[in-house]
């Protein structure tokens, strides 16, 4: 199984941002991962995405990628 950033593959980021309304802006993810029980850490990597407006989770994904 492929690990993103902190350890954490990008499905299971993803499963935290279920019921997000695109497009969304960064700070819209963040709020849907905390009212899904997100973990600590995997509210941090959220965090680390870029700071820009989300068309889908196509771009959430390549936002993640982009994470050094």
């Amino acid at each position: 199984m492929t690990r993103g950033v902190g350890g954490h593959s990008p499905a299971n980021v993803q499963k935290y941002l279920s019921g997000v309304d695109y497009p969304a802006e960064k700070q819209d993810l963040i709020e849907c991962a905390r009212r899904n029980s997100a973990p600590d850490d995997v509210m941090q990597e959220i965090r680390k995405l870029p700071d820009q407006q989300y068309g889908g989770p196509q771009e959430v994904m390549k936002g993640y990628g982009d994470i050094e």
